[in-house]
């Protein structure tokens, strides 16, 4: 794994919450076997920062604003768009960050394979992202 582009990860977080952790760090895990540098800041903030004060949501938005506005990219991981992944889309078109979008079915090799890997597979399967 290389440290290519710095890559923006947006997925959604809220509801299902432990199965969109799990699907967000297979979106890391993907970017990163292409040899890109991933960003979830939807995987860190939520470890100090809690959603349902409003004070505390703000900050996060904000520091999420900020740390896109470093990347090469956004990754739209998934089919199913969270209000906070249309907000970050609307940053990066602003900001005119190229977007991608990643369909689960890519994501989701990367889980599958992450079970196989525990038992010593290699990562199969990846399919190629597509540019918009």
């Amino acid at each position: 794994m290389t440290e290519g582009k710095l890559v923006y990860i947006a997925s959604p977080y809220a509801g299902d919450v432990e199965g969109n952790v799990a699907f967000a760090k297979a979106a890391c895990r993907y970017a990163a076997a292409k040899g890109d540098t991933p960003v979830a800041v939807h995987l860190m903030y939520p470890q100090f920062l809690d959603d349902r004060v409003p004070k505390e949501r703000e900050a996060g938005l904000k520091m999420g604003r900020r740390v896109l506005a470093a990347c090469e990219e956004i990754w739209l991981c998934g089919e199913r768009m969270s209000a906070g992944m249309k907000a970050e889309e609307a940053e990066a078109k602003r900001l005119g960050i190229p977007i991608r979008l990643v369909p689960s079915s890519s994501v989701r090799s990367v889980m599958e394979s992450g079970e196989k890997q525990e038992h010593g597979e290699d990562i199969q399967g990846m399919e190629e992202i597509k540019l918009c």
